[in-house]
C-alpha cells in the first residue's frame, strides 16, 4: 500500500513530464513522424526535457513513466504475456477467435497478427527511447555517487531487458546461428535509428549494458529507505534482477558456466526464497510474489485487463487453457501438485465442465473485498520469479553433475507439493522442461523456453503439430521499419 499511494502520487508528475518528454520519446522509433515535424516542435521539447531532467525528482519521473510504459497492453500488460506469447506457445486459445486462430497457427501476415507484432516493435523502442533520455541526462551520464549511480544502472538494466526480448521473439535462436542478423540495439537518444547488426553484436551490447549495471547497483542495499525511490525494490530493476537478468541471458546464449555463475548468486545472496505449497495459492493473483517476484512491474488496473479475458466466457474473446493441460500437471506428479488447483477453475456450462486460468485474477477484486487486501502486497505483473534460477541450475548442471542437477530441480517440486524424482528415475531435460511449463503456464516464459532448446509444438485442440523452425520461432520484423529506414 506504501508504494501503490506514492506511486499514485508520482503518476500526476509522470503525466506532466512525459507531456513534455512525449515528442523527444517518439523520435527514435522505428514508426516516426516526419523530420519537418520534429524541427517544428524539438527547441520547446529539447528545453523542456533538460530542465527536468537536471533535477533527482525529474529523473525519477522519467524511470517511474518507462515502468509505467511496460504494462502497456502491447507489452508486458498483455502481448508479452497472457494475450500474446501465451497463444504462441499453445497454452492459451479462444475458438472462433480470427486472431489467436492466425496467431497460433504462426501467420505472422494476418492483419491483426501484423498488428500484434508491429505494437511491440514500436511499443517497445519507443520505450527505449524513453530510457535513453534518462541516460543522455548529464547527471546520469556522468554519475559517480548515488542516487545518480543507481538512476543509471536502473535504466542501463531496462535498456538490455527490453532488448532482450526484441531479440529473443524476433531474431533466431543464438545457439543455432550466432551470425545471424539481430535487430537495431538503440543506445542514443536523437534522430539516427542505429543501423541492424549480428546477435553477437546485440548480445554484447546487452552484456555490457548488464555487467555495467551491476556494478552501479553493487551498494543499493546500503541506502534502503533513504527515498521513496528505493522502497519496493521488487518493482524496480534492482541488482538482484539484473544478475537473474545475466542468468537469462547466458542461459539462452549456451554460456552455462556464466549462467550458473549468476543463478547461484540470485539464490543465494538475494532475499528472494521459493515460497511454500501451501502459499501457492492466490501468489500472483493479479499481485506480485512476496517470496519469488525478483522483478515485476506495478499495474492496479490488471485485474480489469485480465478478468473479462480469463474469468468470463465470452465467445471469440475469452482465452481457454489448452485441451490437455491435465495430462500436463498429471504427468511426473508424484505428490498434490498444489498449482493446478491454484492455477485453474472448474466451471460448468450448459451442463458441461469448462476450465478457467485464475492464477492472474485477484481475489480480492473479484470478490469485490479490495479494501481487505493485507497492506503488504503489491499489485501488478511478475516478470522475474525465483524458480526460473533453479531450472537454469538443474538444466546447466544436468551433464556434469546430475545429483546436484536433482537437488535444484526437487527444491522447486517439493515446494509445490510435488515428492522428490525417485531415486530410480534419470533427471532429464523433458522433465525440466515439463515443470517449466507447469510452474510458467500463463507466464510467456514457455515459448521462449521451446525456442531456445528448438522444440517442436503441438497446437492447444492437439490437432495439428509445428515442426521447430524459424517459421514459427522468428516473429518478422515489421515491413515499415524497413519502409522509414530507407
Amino acid at each position: 500500500m506504501r508504494y501503490q499511494l506514492e506511486y499514485m502520487k508520482k503518476y500526476n508528475s509522470i503525466i506532466r513530464s512525459f507531456g513534455h518528454l512525449a515528442i523527444l520519446m517518439l523520435i527514435a522509433s522505428p514508426m516516426l513522424t516526419s523530420c519537418d515535424d520534429y524541427l517544428d516542435i524539438t527547441p520547446d521539447g529539447q528545453v523542456k526535457r533538460d530542465e527536468m531532467m537536471q533535477q533527482t525528482e525529474g529523473i525519477e519521473d522519467a524511470l517511474y513513466g518507462v515502468y509505467a510504459q511496460m504494462r502497456q497492453s502491447s507489452l508486458y500488460g498483455m502481448a508479452l504475456s497472457i494475450y500474446g506469447i501465451d497463444i504462441l506457445s499453445q497454452e492459451m486459445d479462444c475458438y472462433g477467435s480470427d486472431f489467436t486462430e492466425n496467431l497460433g497457427a504462426y501467420n505472422w501476415e494476418y492483419s491483426d497478427v501484423l498488428a500484434w507484432s508491429e505494437g511491440i516493435w514500436t511499443s517497445m523502442y519507443n520505450n527505449i527511447s524513453n530510457v535513453n533520455s534518462v541516460l543522455d541526462a548529464e547527471a546520469v551520464k556522468n554519475a559517480k555517487e548515488f542516487p545518480y549511480t543507481l538512476y543509471k544502472g536502473e535504466a542501463l538494466a531496462l535498456r538490455a531487458f527490453m532488448h532482450f526480448d526484441l531479440l529473443r521473439l524476433f531474431a533466431p535462436q543464438y545457439t543455432l546461428d550466432t551470425s545471424a542478423q539481430g535487430i537495431p540495439y538503440q543506445t542514443s537518444f536523437s534522430l539516427h535509428t542505429p543501423d541492424f547488426e549480428s546477435m553477437t553484436a546485440n548480445y554484447n551490447h546487452i552484456l555490457v549494458d548488464l555487467l555495467e549495471a551491476e556494478q552501479l547497483l553493487a551498494d543499493e542495499g546500503e541506502h534502503k529507505g533513504e527515498t521513496d525511490f528505493l522502497n519496493d525494490r521488487q518493482i524496480h530493476m534492482n541488482l538482484y534482477a539484473v544478475e537473474a537478468e545475466l542468468a537469462r541471458v547466458y542461459f539462452t546464449m549456451g554460456d552455462k558456466s556464466n549462467a550458473m555463475k549468476y543463478a547461484k548468486k540470485v539464490i543465494n545472496e538475494s532475499p528472494f526464497m521459493l515460497k511454500e505449497k501451501t502459499e501457492v495459492l492466490n501468489d500472483v493473483a493479479g499481485i506480485l510474489s512476496k517470496k519469488e517476484c525478483i522483478f515485476g512491474i506495478y499495474y492496479a488496473g490488471f485485474y480489469s485487463d485480465v478478468n473479462p479475458l480469463l474469468q468470463q466466457q465470452q465467445s471469440y474473446y475469452s482465452l481457454t487453457p489448452r485441451d490437455d493441460f491435465m495430462d500436463i500437471y498429471n504427468t511426473e506428479a508424484d505428490g498434490l501438485d498444489y498449482r493446478q488447483t491454484a492455477y485453474f477453475t472448474a466451471v460448468e456450462t450448459g451442463g458441461e465442465m469448462h476450465y478457467r486460468l485464475s492464477k492472474f485474477t485477484d481475489i480480492y477484486e473479484l470478490n469485490n473485498i479490495s479494501a481487505s487486501r493485507p497492506t503488504d502486497l503489491i499489485l501488478g505483473i511478475n516478470l522475474i520469479r525465483m524458480p526460473e534460477m533453479y531450472y537454469i541450475m538443474a538444466e546447466c548442471l544436468l551433464d556434469s553433475d546430475n545429483q546436484k542437477a536433482r537437488e535444484y530441480y526437487n527444491s522447486v517440486r517439493q515446494h509445490r507439493g510435488l515428492e522428490p524424482l525417485a531415486a530410480d528415475r534419470q533427471l532429464t531435460l523433458d522433465i525440466i522442461t515439463l515443470d517449466r511449463q507447469k510452474e510458467f503456464f500463463g507466464e510467456g516464459l514457455t515459448y521462449f523456453n521451446n525456442k531456445r532448446l528448438n522444440l517442436p509444438m503441438t497446437s492447444a485442440d492437439g490437432t495439428t503439430e509445428y515442426k521447430a523452425s524459424s517459421d514459427i520461432y522468428v516473429v518478422p520484423i515489421p515491413d515499415a521499419e524497413y519502409a522509414n529506414r530507407y
